[in-house]
Order: C-alpha cells, then structure tokens, then sequence
C-alpha cells in the first residue's frame, strides 16, 4: 500500500486540476482510502486493505491519503466522513463507499466495480 499526496494522487489516479471529467491516470484498477491517524473505523480497515494488497497484487493497486494532510484533495473530493473509500476502475466511472466495509464487501467490489478477478 502506497500513501499519496496530491501532487502523486493527480499522476497515479486522477489530475484533478487538469481534468474536469474524470480520466483515470492507473495502468491498473486502484481502491483509493480517504482515512485519519485518529479514526477508529480507518484504523480497522486498514488489516482488511493490507489483505488485500498481498492478494491482488500487480492486479490493481491500493492507495491511502490522509486526510489531514491532503485537505486540498480531501476537498476536492468532497469527503465529509471516513474513511471513505474510492473504487477506480480503469476505463468506467468511479464509485465511492463510505464507513469501514468487511472484507467481503471489498471483495464484492474488486469483482464487480474494478472487474477484477484473483
């Protein structure tokens, strides 16, 4: 898992400042954690996402920003409430999920959302 500022978010996931329609930047599929040092929920995803990056790896990528740290894109994407978790696929829409999802639900999305198979 890869921590991101906004200047490494907008060459890996989305140039923002570029871009008004979303244009995925990623070779592959990334889930993308909006979270905070002293989130209780943030801190449980966190095992779940690192799970998830051993068995997915070089299929798709996952992210962390820390949303004390990069307000600017916090705000940019309109995070209110964490940890919010951004799924990007390659060539379709993002989607958003909000609270600590279960291993499962992740899963669900990988195959579903980001089409991506173990």
């Amino acid at each position: 898992m890869e921590k991101l500022t906004t200047e490494t978010f907008k060459e890996k996931v989305f140039n923002f400042e570029k871009n008004k329609d979303w244009k995925f930047e990623g070779k592959v599929p990334a889930i993308i954690d909006f979270y905070a040092d002293w989130c209780g929920p943030c801190k449980a995803v966190t095992p779940v996402l690192e799970e998830l990056s051993k068995e997915y790896e070089g299929k798709l990528n996952i992210y962390k920003v820390d949303t004390e740290q990069e307000q600017e894109l916090a705000a940019a994407f309109g995070i209110r409430s964490i940890p919010s978790i951004l799924f990007a696929p390659v060539d379709e829409q993002p989607q958003m999920a909000m609270g600590a999802l279960p291993k499962a639900s992740f899963e669900q999305a990988i195959t579903e959302v980001l089409k991506v198979q173990k």
